[in-house]
């Protein structure tokens, strides 16, 4: 079952490209024969060549052909899988990942116009491949955990697991480097804000003197995911909406509208439709600020005065970072950056790590904060962040004592990928695999069932 194996690891890469924005772009292929059917799911070859391109975007090199070809299998048959298992991803939070990688696309263009010009294709075609991609891509994870949501790794197996290691092979860990940060996020002109609340204000009226709220939702509100719904955000519990919107949603009545209310998604205009119990369901216009236009000059001003109190040791970077940073993943932990593969957090000092970091650190001394610094988060929100160096760890031969979390780590993986064995051997016999003649030598699953038309 080394295949399988393989596949494990391929399939946890395919599940972060196939989120990319480039992913359903796939200009220049139009390859839709099916190349493999998993009971009622296809692999058609342009998902191949879509697998393929991702990682020349990334600048990565691709798998062969027959490993790609697997990884997909692999994830239709969790599909299945979870078909034959009812196991089922809530429809709001499939709702909810899509408009956020929809708005964090429509932000890198900078415009709807422009996302629809670029990819050949309208909002409503793009949201449907999106939320197909997204729902598979939950249940793909869902059915993942479900795999190996016991497995545990206790302390005496790590020990064990190393001291079978022959102390000639130790692995060797180059040089890592724990860091953190305080962000703090770019602030809206006030030239902007009063040219969204015009706007709204506007619309406001409209509906007042009789026109309906969900249809000028639809066609003027820029919260892509409820646009379609009329601004409908269906029901919420309490405290699942951001603080602002909930406490003027709630003052309202049914059918009432709100002032303008901002929050950190931009300005909004609300409407109440019933409160059920503890829920209560509303929908809202937003207007989002242009980005590219935004002031990063109080952020800046914030941060150095900050840096001035950390440097003096009149407050802790740990503090400070939970006191005022705006990085919600960071805040809580002291500000410290954590690495998004491994999750430690000691991240390889390398021409891996992002070259204005990698640069950044090079002019740093352990235990110094730097000056605001411009910063652009994952969603593509700028703002201005202090870097702390918190800590080096020089390159060494791994050890049990420097070097436990990374050994736990494989150990955890590898008895995940055991137990995905044990699944995979059990999950090819309960549904139906048929692979296109093209790719019958790649031997997919490595299972007699695996056969061509």
């Amino acid at each position: 079952m080394k295949s399988i194996l393989l596949s494990s690891f391929i399939l946890t890469a395919l599940l972060v490209s196939v989120t990319s924005p480039s992913y359903s772009q796939g200009k220049g292929v139009s390859l839709n024969k099916i190349i493999a059917k998993i009971d009622n799911y296809y692999v058609l070859k342009s998902d191949l060549e879509q697998a393929r391109q991702s990682y020349a975007q990334q600048n990565q090199k691709a798998p062969a052909d027959c490993q790609l070809l697997e990884s997909l299998v692999v994830q239709k048959v969790l599909l299945a899988k979870a078909e034959i298992d009812s196991v089922t991803v809530d429809d709001k939070l499939i709702e909810n990942q899509m408009d956020g990688r929809m708005s964090y696309m429509i932000q890198q263009f900078g415009s709807e116009k422009n996302l629809v010009e670029a990819y050949g294709k309208s909002i409503e075609a793009l949201k449907s491949e999106l939320r197909t991609e997204v729902k598979e891509q939950m249940l793909g994870q869902r059915m993942q955990t479900k795999i190996t949501d016991d497995v545990k790794v206790s302390p005496n197996e790590v020990r064990k697991f190393f001291n079978g290691i022959p102390k000639d092979s130790l692995p060797y860990i180059p040089a890592e480097v724990e860091i953190g940060h305080i962000v703090r996020l770019a602030k809206v002109t006030k030239e902007q804000t009063e040219e969204l609340k015009k706007r709204l204000l506007a619309l406001r009226e409209r509906v007042e003197k009789g026109e309906d709220f969900a249809k000028l939702a639809t066609e003027f509100s820029e919260d892509v995911g409820s646009a379609q719904k009329g601004g409908s955000l269906g029901f919420a519990k309490r405290g699942a909406m951001v603080a602002e919107f909930e406490g003027a949603a709630m003052k309202l009545k049914p059918n009432e509208m709100s002032d303008i209310v901002q929050s950190e998604f931009g300005l909004h205009l609300i409407q109440l439709i019933e409160v059920r119990g503890a829920e209560y369901h509303a929908r809202h216009i937003l207007l989002r600020p242009d980005y590219n236009r935004l002031d990063l000059t109080e952020p800046r001003r914030f941060l150095d005065s900050l840096r001035t109190l950390i440097v003096a040791d009149s407050i802790k970077f740990e503090k400070a970072a939970k006191d005022f940073s705006e990085d919600k993943m960071t805040a809580d932990a002291g500000g410290v950056i954590r690495d998004q593969q491994s999750n430690s957090t000691l991240m390889p000092h390398d021409q891996n790590m992002d070259y204005t970091l990698f640069m950044t650190l090079d002019t740093m001394k352990v235990g110094s904060v730097s000056p605001p610094m411009d910063y652009r988060l994952e969603d593509g929100k700028s703002a201005v962040r202090l870097l702390y160096y918190k800590r080096k760890v020089a390159p060494h031969t791994a050890s049990l004592k420097d070097d436990f979390e990374k050994i736990a780590n494989i150990v955890m993986v590898n008895k995940k990928n055991t137990a995905i064995d044990a699944w995979f051997r059990k999950a090819v016999s309960d549904v139906y695999i048929n692979v296109d003649p093209e790719y019958r030598s790649c031997n997919i699953l490595g299972s007699q069932k695996t056969e061509g038309p």
